[in-house]
């Protein structure tokens, strides 16, 4: 099993302005997460920039980017942009690994990628562990998933999903958060960009929702242990910065 990496990384960000570029002790935080993500054993490691400079920047480090359009409204259609300008085959797999995280464990990229090589069913694979403590199964900002007894998505949502509604589950509930990390197969990709936005995908404000809405599978494997976050604030920078000095 082969895989590649794809990391999007957009210069604007409303919350830290330039992130891709934010220095990591001595590196940007996107050379930070391409050196995490060549661990992990992937084929071929790709840059996906609207922003020249990050481009110049990933040269500097021997990482290959690719320039794409501003106007992409997610990661995937970035992704699927750089696979068409790289002409891969549509059986290759893709891992898309966002660009503002510096603490992902490289085994975590490959088993989302093996789960997807292993899927004779799903178009996509992603991440899920499970949740321990009911205020992060309220928190509308963390995303659940249920899955299927094939190992595949039945929905994700921001609302506490699977609801207990007899006082007998309460205790025994298996809740899992969703980790946003995905691997696809190029064809799909190339499928991907055709396939109309739909209401659920707007209420709930996940992309993925499309893809189950048009009747495809998502994988869904389930890791152990709960992975670090990822970089939106000052104060996750001031953390991840204290952990790489």
């Amino acid at each position: 099993m082969t895989f590649k990496v794809v990391i999007p990384a957009r210069y604007a960000s409303t919350r830290l302005p330039g992130k891709p570029l934010l220095d990591i002790a001595g590196k940007p935080m996107v050379i930070r997460v391409a050196e995490q993500a060549a661990k992990s054993g992937a084929s071929e490691i790709v840059i996906a920039t609207d922003f020249e400079k990050i481009s110049h920047i990933a040269a500097q480090h021997d990482i290959k980017a690719v320039m794409t359009r501003i106007d992409h409204v997610s990661g995937t259609d970035r992704i699927a942009e750089v696979a068409q300008k790289l002409n891969w085959a549509d059986d290759d797999i893709v891992v898309n690994v966002q660009g503002d995280e510096p603490l992902i464990e490289p085994a975590l990229i490959a088993e989302v990628a093996q789960h997807l090589a292993n899927s004779q069913d799903a178009v996509m694979a992603t991440a899920c562990h499970r949740i321990h403590d009911e205020a992060s199964f309220l928190n509308p900002n963390i995303v659940k998933v249920v899955i299927d007894a094939n190992g595949n998505a039945l929905y994700f949502s921001r609302a506490p999903i699977p609801y207990p509604r007899d006082e007998i589950y309460k205790d025994n509930i298996q809740a899992y958060r969703h980790i946003g990390i995905y691997a696809y197969r190029v064809g799909f990709l190339k499928r991907y960009a055709e396939l109309t936005s739909t209401e659920l995908e707007k209420i709930e404000s996940l992309e993925q929702l499309r893809v189950l809405h048009h009747g495809y599978k998502i994988g869904v494997t389930i890791t152990e242990n709960a992975p670090a976050s990822g970089v939106d604030t000052q104060e996750d920078l001031d953390l991840v910065r204290k952990l790489f000095s």
